[in-house]
């Protein structure tokens, strides 16, 4: 069984990444959060960072570039392969505003022509496998029928489908359904994402579905040892926070940014605790480092952890 953590902007950059691998084991592969080549064909020094080279990764890494450019695509695709990465994953699932408007991310869903043309050129000439990760539409369900048309043209390695349209973005029920027609149609391997917060669903799904891949995001945010033999421990919890604290801390050179990134991880990991609510209110509030470590500190030593995750809760 494939277990892959979701490429999640702001949240599995390379210092969460390379920290979970090491407290957490248990995930086959992280995705990670895209990059949008520019015309200046070249690196940011923040997407260097996040692209080390593949050998220094003790784990697989799968590279998501996000562009409706196909010639972009193919400079972006070279890079990863000069660093050693064996597969390329395009983003067609980015539900944002200002990303669909560009025509970007799941706005391509809304040009099946244009996007076989774009999947008809980079496949043919990427120096790496493919792979996609899609919504089922932009407005409706039924333009799947066209897409995974579409997509069963070309050899793509994966084909990872969050089974709800654009406009459902991640609050609307998923679409199970579609997805069962995915795994029926597809003559590409087909991966599940979204809805996952409990190793019980996950193997559930698995199951249900006969697939052998899932993806997850959020759930693993939450239950950051959701795969791991033996679970999530408050002590594992602990050390990894406090290294992700001392991590960042140097990355953005200052407590202000360190916590605010941490804080994002924290609206989900304290769905994990029981009666967070009074102190998850003074860990948003708090912008002094000392507080922040006192208050974690008091969470991780006198919460108890909950099982698991609710399932209901994404």
């Amino acid at each position: 069984m494939n277990y892959f953590f979701a490429p999640m902007e702001g949240l599995t950059d390379a210092v969460y990444r390379h920290l979970h691998h090491k407290y957490f084991p248990g995930i086959t592969g992280y995705y990670i959060p895209f990059f949008s080549p520019t015309q200046h064909r070249s690196l940011t020094p923040r997407e260097t960072r996040e692209l080390p080279p593949a050998e220094k990764e003790a784990f697989l890494a799968v590279p998501q570039v996000m562009t409706k450019n196909a010639e972009d695509f193919l400079w972006a695709a070279q890079v990863c392969a000069d660093l050693g990465y064996r597969e390329i994953n395009l983003n067609l699932g980015c539900p944002s505003g200002t990303v669909v408007s560009k025509g970007k991310g799941s706005g391509m869903l809304a040009d099946p022509d244009g996007l076989d043309f774009f999947l008809d050129t980079v496949c043919a000439r990427s120096p790496i496998p493919v792979s996609v990760k899609t919504r089922l539409g932009l407005e409706e369900p039924e333009e799947f029928h066209k897409l995974l048309e579409i997509f069963n043209r070309y050899p793509l390695r994966l084909v990872i489908l969050h089974p709800r349209v654009r406009k459902d973005f991640y609050d609307r029920p998923l679409r199970e359904d579609w997805f069962s027609y995915a795994i029926e149609h597809s003559v590409n391997p087909v991966c599940r994402s979204g809805g996952i917060c409990t190793r019980a669903q996950a193997d559930s799904f698995a199951k249900t579905f006969r697939t052998n891949s899932v993806m997850i995001g959020r759930g693993l945010i939450g239950d950051p040892g959701m795969l791991t033999p033996g679970g999530t421990s408050a002590a594992a919890l602990e050390a990894f926070f406090g290294e992700l604290l001392e991590e960042y801390l140097t990355a953005f050179g200052g407590s202000r940014n360190a916590m605010f990134r941490l804080k994002e991880h924290w609206r989900y990991l304290l769905r994990r605790f029981e009666g967070s609510d009074k102190l998850g209110k003074q860990l948003c509030k708090t912008t002094d480092l000392a507080q922040y470590k006192a208050i974690t500190r008091e969470i991780f030593h006198t919460l108890p952890l909950r099982k698991e995750l609710d399932p209901d809760w994404i």
